[in-house]
C-alpha cells in the first residue's frame, strides 16, 4: 500500500508543478496544464504505470525551476532539463548499481508462475523499495565475458534448412495451382487429398535431391506446359522458371538475391528468438550477437546450472507442426518382407489397429527399433532415420519419428525403449506460428499421479484452420510434431473449436516433466526457431582473467580522467572547474545510455568511455581561449560568453563529426571488442556534444546573467 501512495503522492507532485512550471505563461494555461497533467498522473499511479509515474515525478524539479523568476524562462526550462536528465540518469543507473553492491535478485531458477508472483509483489509493494525498484526497471549495465568470466557459445544457423522451408511452401502451393488451372477445383477453393490425388497421370511436382531451392513440374502431355504461363507464375515472383526442351519439364529455381534475403533473415530471426529466450530466463546481463550465419551468446557468470540450461533451451528449434497421417496407406507392408531389413539391429516390424474414417478400421504395419546395449536414444534415432533414408517416400509424404515405450516389470514402470515410425503427409496443417499462448499446468486426466501437459491457444487464423481440419478428418490421426519429433498422434474424435490443443510430457518422473513442460512453454512463447541451429563452439572464461582486467582496467582509466580533470582545474581555474562538472555528468549520461540499452561493459568500452572524456575536455578548451581571445579585445564577460560560444560551435561541432563518422565506421565493420569500443564512442560523441556546449554554457550564464561578475577565471 505504502508504494501505491508513493506512486500517486510523486505524480500528483508531478501534476501540480507542471502547473506552477507555466505560471509565467498565464493563470488560465496553469489551470489547463495542471488538469490534463493530473488525470494523466492519476491513470497513471491507477495502473501502476511505473515510468509514466517517474516521469511526472521528475517533472517536480524542473517545473518548479521554471516557476522561478530567474534569469529568463529559456535559460530555466533549459536548466531544468539538465537537472531532469540528471535525475533520470540516476534512475537507469541505480539498479546496476545495486545489482554490484548487494547482487541481483535471481530469478532464473523460477518457473513462469513463481517469476509472476515475485514481480507482482515487488510491484504492489509487498516487498522493499529497493526490490520495487528493481522489479520495474529494467535498464542494467553489466560487465563483459573479459571483466566477470563466463560462458561463449557459438551457434550455427543451418539456412538451407530454411531455404527448404521455402521451397517446400512453394511445393504445396504450385500442386494447389496446377489443380485450379486443370479446373478440378474452383479459383478461390482449397485441393483436398482426394483433390490432389486426380492430378495423378496428368502432372507430377517433384523437389530437387541437389537444390534446395529448386522443384520440378512433369507433364505428361509437353503442350499442358503452356499452363505455367505469366498468368500461373504472378504468386511466384520469387521463382525463375526454364523449360525442358521437350516441354514436359519445367524447372523452378528460388532466385539467387531471394536465397540470399532468405539466408540473412534467418539469421535476424534466429538472433531475436534466441534473445527472447535467454531474456525468459531472467538473464538480462547475456549478450547476443550474429556474425555472419553465427549466433554469439555471452553469459557472464560462472554458475554450471545456468549455462546447462541455456544450452538446452536455446538450441531447440521448437518447430511445432499438425500433419495428418496417410493410414489408408500400409506403406510398411512391403518393407516387412525386404531381406535387407534384417541386416539392421534392433529394427522389427509391428502391427496396429488405426481408424481411417468415422466407422472403418484397418491394421498397418510400422518400424520398431530398439536402442542397443550401450547406445542411447539419440543414438538409435539417428540409426533409424538413416534407414528411413534408403526407402522410396513420394515427396507429399515423409518418414515421422516417434518414441517407442514399453512396460519394465522390473521396475514397475513404463519407460522410453527405442523409436516407431508413422506414415504422414509432409503438408503442415497447423504449424507454430499459429500459437498465440502456451501454459504448462498439471494433467487433469491423470488422476492426480502428477502427470503436467502444455497446453497451447491458437490465434484466430489458427483456430479456424484448426476447427476446419478437425471437422474434416474425424476419426483420422493428427501427429504432433516438435522439433521434428512426433510427441503423439491421437485419434480426432469431434471438430475442435476455439483453436485449444495439448502436448503431453510423456512417462518420465513427475520432477523432469515439470521441468520439461516450463521449458516447452517457454520456447513455444518465445517463438521456434526459423532454421536448425548446432554449436559450433564454445569458450569457457575464468573469472581470475576478469578480476584482472577489472583492477588493471579501473586504474588507467581513473588514472586517466584524474588527470585530465587535475590538468583543467590547474590550466583554467574555475572555468576549468566548470568543465569538470560538465566531464562528470558527461559520463554520468553514457553509464545511463548504455544501460538502457543493457549494454556490456568490456575493456574496450572503457577505453572508449575514457576517449570521451577527452574528446569533451577539448571541446571546453575550445570554447575557453575563445572567451580569452575576447576578453583580451576588452568585450564584458557576457558578450566574451556569447561571441566565444558562437565562433568556437563550428570547430567543435566538425571534430564531433569526424570522430562519429571514425566510430560508425568501425561499429559497421568491426566485431567484438571493436564494435563494443565503437558503440561507447558514438554513445560519447553525441552526450559530449550536448555537455560541452549546452551544459557549460548555462554555468556560464548563470555567472555573467545572474550573479553578473565583472572578471572571469579563466587562468
Amino acid at each position: 500500500m505504502i508504494y501505491n501512495i508513493l506512486q500517486y503522492a510523486f505524480a500528483g507532485l508531478g501534476a501540480l508543478s507542471l502547473g506552477l512550471g507555466a505560471w509565467q505563461r498565464s493563470k488560465r494555461g496553469v489551470f489547463l496544464m495542471s488538469a490534463i497533467a493530473s488525470f494523466c498522473a492519476a491513470i497513471a499511479a491507477h495502473y501502476h504505470v511505473f515510468w509514466a509515474t517517474a516521469t511526472f515525478g521528475l517533472c517536480v524539479p524542473w517545473a518548479l525551476l521554471c516557476a522561478l523568476n530567474t534569469i529568463d524562462l529559456s535559460w530555466r526550462v533549459k536548466m531544468g532539463f539538465v537537472l531532469f536528465l540528471a535525475l533520470g540518469s540516476w534512475l537507469c543507473i541505480y539498479p546496476t548499481y545495486s545489482d554490484e553492491r548487494y547482487g541481483r535478485i535471481d530469478r532464473s531458477g523460477l518457473g513462469p508462475e513463481e517469476r509472476a508472483k515475485v514481480e507482482e509483489d515487488a510491484r504492489v509493494g509487498n516487498r522493499g523499495v529497493r526490490e520495487w525498484l528493481l522489479s520495474n526497471i529494467e535498464f542494467r549495465l553489466v560487465r563483459g565475458l573479459d571483466l566477470k568470466g563466463g560462458l561463449r557459445l557459438v551457434y550455427t544457423v543451418d539456412v538451407d534448412e530454411a531455404i527448404k522451408d521455402k521451397r517446400d511452401r512453394y511445393y504445396d502451393e504450385l500442386r494447389q495451382a496446377l489443380v485450379r488451372s486443370y479446373g478440378i477445383i474452383g479459383a478461390e477453393q482449397q485441393a483436398s487429398v482426394e483433390d490432389l490425388k486426380k492430378l495423378t497421370g496428368k502432372a507430377r511436382v517433384e523437389k530437387s535431391r541437389d537444390n534446395v531451392g529448386t522443384l520440378f513440374i512433369n507433364f505428361e502431355d509437353a503442350a499442358d506446359a503452356d499452363k505455367v504461363n505469366d498468368e500461373f507464375m504472378r504468386p511466384f515472383q520469387e521463382m525463375q522458371r526454364q523449360f525442358s526442351s521437350d516441354r514436359k519439364r519445367v524447372t523452378l529455381r528460388i532466385k539467387g538475391d531471394v536465397e540470399s534475403q532468405i539466408r540473412d533473415k534467418a539469421v535476424a530471426q534466429a538472433k531475436e528468438t534466441v534473445l527472447r529466450r535467454v531474456d525468459s530466463m531472467g538473464l538480462k546481463e547475456a549478450g547476443v550477437t550474429t556474425r555472419d550465419e553465427d549466433i554469439i551468446i555471452e553469459i557472464p557468470g560462472d554458475n554450471d546450472q545456468t549455462f546447462a540450461e541455456i544450452r538446452d533451451i536455446v538450441s531447440r528449434t521448437a518447430r511445432l507442426e499438425f500433419k495428418l497421417l496417410d493410414d489408408e496407406v500400409n506403406y510398411f507392408e512391403a518393407e516387412v518382407r525386404n531381406p535387407k531389413n534384417k541386416e539392421v539391429k534392433g529394427l522389427r516390424f509391428q502391427q496396429e489397429q488405426v481408424s481411417v474414417g468415422p466407422g472403418k478400421q484397418k491394421v498397418n504395419y510400422y518400424a520398431v527399433l530398439e536402442h542397443m546395449e550401450g547406445e542411447d536414444m539419440r543414438q538409435a534415432l539417428e540409426r533409424l532415420r538413416e534407414w528411413a533414408t534408403t526407402l522410396s517416400v513420394p515427396d507429399d509424404h515423409e518418414i515421422g519419428f516417434g518414441k517407442y515405450q514399453a512396460y519394465n516389470e522390473e521396475k514397475d514402470l513404463v519407460e522410453d525403449v527405442g523409436w516407431r515410425t508413422y506414415y504422414l503427409f509432409s503438408k503442415a496443417e497447423i504449424t507454430g506460428d499459429m500459437v498465440s499462448d502456451a501454459q504448462a499446468m498439471p494433467d487433469p486426466s491423470d488422476r492426480g499421479l502428477g502427470g503436467w501437459l502444455v497446453q497451447m491457444k491458437m490465434t484466430s487464423v489458427g483456430g479456424d484452420r484448426f476447427e476446419d481440419i478437425t471437422e474434416k478428418n474425424v476419426k483420422r490421426r493428427f501427429a504432433i510434431i516438435l522439433d521434428q519429433k512426433v510427441e503423439s498422434a491421437p485419434v480426432i474424435q469431434t471438430k475442435i473449436p476455439g483453436g485449444v490443443a495439448t502436448i503431453t510430457m510423456g512417462s518420465a518422473n513427475v520432477d523432469q516433466q515439470v521441468t520439461d513442460a516450463r521449458n516447452l512453454e517457454l520456447v513455444l512463447r518465445s517463438g521456434a526457431l526459423p532454421a536448425p541451429i548446432s554449436p559450433s563452439n564454445e569458450q569457457r572464461i575464468g573469472p581470475s582473467l576478469g578480476q584482472d582486467a577489472i583492477v588493471q582496467g579501473a586504474k588507467g582509466g581513473l588514472a586517466g580522467v584524474v588527470l585530465v580533470l587535475l590538468f583543467m582545474q590547474i590550466y583554467y581555474s574555475r572555468a576549468g572547474a566548470i568543465a569538470n562538472i560538465a566531464v562528470l555528468f558527461n559520463m554520468v549520461l553514457q553509464v545511463a545510455i548504455l544501460a538502457m540499452f543493457g549494454a556490456s561493459m568490456t575493456l574496450p568500452g572503457i577505453a572508449g568511455l575514457v576517449l570521451t572524456v577527452g574528446i569533451a575536455v577539448d571541446a571546453n578548451v575550445l570554447i575557453n581561449e575563445r572567451i580569452r581571445e575576447e576578453l583580451r579585445q576588452g568585450k564584458s564577460p557576457r558578450a566574451a560568453v556569447d561571441v566565444g560560444y558562437d565562433k568556437a560551435f563550428s570547430a567543435i561541432l566538425d571534430g564531433h563529426v569526424t570522430t562519429l563518422i571514425s566510430g560508425l565506421i568501425l561499429a559497421q565493420y568491426g566485431s567484438g571488442p571493436i564494435k563494443g569500443f565503437a558503440v561507447t564512442l558514438i554513445v560519447g560523441i553525441a552526450v559530449s556534444l550536448f555537455t560541452g556546449v549546452v551544459c557549460t554554457r548555462l554555468m556560464f550564464d548563470w555567472a555573467v546573467r545572474a550573479r553578473k561578475v565583472k572578471k572571469l577565471y579563466l587562468g
